[in-house]
């Protein structure tokens, strides 16, 4: 397999800015920067409202989708070819409602304010992460519609935790009794989803500690098994 290889700028950006990143081991790394530059060699970056993308932009972007999938074997979304930015909120004619981001399957595209996307990538603790959200839905709805071995493993793992869940109504309780998932996290089954992987992303040790059974089918679903997780 041709090896994809980012330029200098990407790799020092992705060696400075990516905490993930820099937690897995060398041969992990190549593996990781080839999955980098795949999803920004393959996907269409495009600014609105006189926002210029740079290459900060797309390897932060390309990273997080990357880091989400490290562990399938076929990584490539085929939902998405284009990943939108604007530089703030922005206005959604579809559903005449103010965005922060959005998957879009019809369009092929993923949707960030980059304001909220970058809020959400600095702050890595406090379980909000726009781009990890909506790459979760983007994940979660990909699976739904492939055949191959990673969205298998996805969509079984899926369907055991909600099975586990609703014949568990003590965990359910505590899920909602403990406040660690916010409450959008019970809008529906995909909300659920991407809450449970901003958590599962940013304060792993909490969540092993205080449910250990979702943790472990939330990392056999993302076959999650490096960096510390």
């Amino acid at each position: 397999m041709k090896r994809n290889i980012l330029n200098e700028t990407q790799q020092a950006i992705l060696k400075k800015e990516y905490e993930f990143y820099n937690k897995l081991k060398d041969s992990q790394q190549l593996h990781f920067e080839h999955r980098v530059a795949v999803f920004i060699n393959e996907n269409k970056f495009i600014g609105k409202q006189e926002l210029v993308v740079t290459d900060h932009m797309k390897v932060i972007v390309a990273a997080t989708a990357t880091m989400l999938t490290f562990g399938f074997k076929k990584h490539r979304l085929d939902l998405i070819d284009t990943v939108i930015i604007y530089p703030k909120v922005y206005y959604s004619s579809i559903n005449e409602a103010y965005h922060k981001g959005e998957t879009n399957p019809k369009m092929k595209a993923i949707v960030f304010s980059w304001e909220d996307f970058n809020h959400g990538y600095k702050i890595g603790n406090d379980n909000l992460n726009l781009g990890i959200h909506e790459f979760g839905h983007a994940i979660h709805l990909n699976a739904k519609t492939s055949k191959d071995i990673s969205s298998h493993i996805f969509n079984k793992g899926f369907n055991e935790l909600i099975t586990y869940l609703q014949s568990n109504e003590n965990v359910r309780k505590n899920l909602l009794a403990s406040k660690y998932f916010r409450t959008y996290a019970f809008t529906n089954h995909f909300e659920f989803f991407a809450v449970l992987l901003e958590n599962f992303i940013e304060t792993p040790n909490e969540f092993r500690s205080q449910f250990p059974e979702l943790y472990r089918y939330m990392r056999q679903m993302l076959n999650f098994k490096f960096a510390g997780y």
